[in-house]
């Protein structure tokens, strides 16, 4: 097959490509790199802000767009698949569709119906937007809430969604959120993301000491419940301050927060999710311990009956603390742990199995 994957969270479609590559499919990646994260692309998407950047980034867009043609598959990595305004979307887009076979639409982060869903009809126990029947009204929330309901990039979801051929969520609780919709039911699968498993994985052993890396995002520390989890460990860290060492990553660059992370035990990450997305898949593909979510949904939805690796918490600050007091006092449990997550994450999202997945889809759709 011939793809191209346009747009790009968190590495996704620069490791789902390589996993294409080595079955064979010709595959282009289209990205501005996750912006800061600038992870690696085929075509250059990045838009630097200014007379200048503004210039170069539509030259560029522009120039691209004859090379956005002729694809069996074109992936989206959410409706927002360039950096411009909602309404200025939908003529690409049209292009795209109309030079191109089959169009799949990614259902991998932040979008209107991840907004509507969760506020209104709340298919999940807890989530970016709601706690049980509460409606979150922190202002991230409400940020999010009103960036995405009642405006153009609601009109843009809608309109991709129905008129595109498939969507893949990559975590479970995407999957839940989009099946809440009988019209869009029938339209999608769920996929794992995809990870490369790192060659010559070494465990890390820091004795009775448990050592614990929190990675925060500028500007989201309450929106992921990073804040939460921090203040629970520290909590636990004052009590226990010859068991427990933190490792705080905030701001630095991507290779020194790689480090930080390699030499811990365990990872704080997404209080409010129910499955592990990229950041702690990787972590734990390395034999780092992953404490957010892991509920029973998660392992039912992979059809996983004996892995346990993942600490699950619940979103609030008594489950986090309770969790880490009982690790930091049981380190005999983190060498079984450790070697579950990499066996966990090699069965369930090794990036060429992941791709075969992603293959097997794109032919229904013909």
């Amino acid at each position: 097959m011939k793809i191209l994957l346009l747009g790009d969270y968190s590495n996704v479609h620069c490791v789902l490509a390589e996993g294409f590559k080595a079955l064979g499919h010709e595959c282009v990646v289209a990205s501005d790199g996750d912006k800061w994260k600038d992870y690696p692309r085929d075509i250059d998407l990045k838009r630097e802000f200014g007379i200048k950047g503004n210039a170069s980034f539509f030259f560029r867009l522009l120039s691209a767009l004859p090379s956005f043609r002729g694809y069996d598959v074109v992936q989206l990595i959410n409706p927002i698949f360039v950096e411009l305004k909602a309404e200025k979307i939908p003529p690409i887009y049209k292009y795209i569709r109309k030079h191109n076979s089959k169009i799949v639409l990614g259902s991998f982060g932040m979008d209107y119906y991840w907004a509507h869903v969760n506020t209104y009809k709340r298919p999940l126990r807890y989530s970016d937007f709601n706690f049980g029947d509460t409606i979150r009204t922190d202002a991230d929330a409400e940020l999010h809430r009103n960036e995405w309901i009642g405006t153009p990039k609601e009109d843009l979801t809608k309109m991709i969604a129905a008129d595109c051929d498939g969507i893949v969520a990559g975590l479970q609780e995407y999957w839940a959120t989009y099946n809440a919709m009988d019209e869009l039911r029938d339209k999608m699968t769920y996929i794992p993301f995809p990870i490369k498993m790192p060659e010559n994985v070494h465990v890390v052993d820091n004795g009775d000491k448990v050592r614990i890396f929190v990675g925060i995002s500028k500007g989201r520390s309450s929106y992921k419940g990073t804040d939460i989890m921090l203040a629970a460990a520290k909590a636990v860290q004052e009590k226990y301050p010859d068991k427990l060492e933190l490792q705080i990553a905030s701001g630095v660059p991507f290779a020194q927060y790689q480090h930080m992370m390699d030499t811990s035990d365990a990872i704080l990450d997404q209080l409010y999710s129910y499955t592990p997305a990229m950041n702690s898949l990787l972590a734990m593909s390395k034999g780092i311990i992953n404490v957010g979510g892991g509920e029973p949904e998660n392992y039912e939805i992979l059809g996983e009956e004996e892995l346990r690796p993942i600490i699950n918490v619940l979103p609030n600050f008594e489950s986090c603390y309770e969790e880490l007091e009982k690790l930091v006092l049981n380190p005999h449990r983190i060498p079984e742990l450790k070697q579950q997550s990499i066996q966990y994450v090699k069965k369930h999202h090794d990036y060429i199995k992941v791709a075969q997945e992603y293959i097997d889809f794109y032919k229904t759709l013909f």
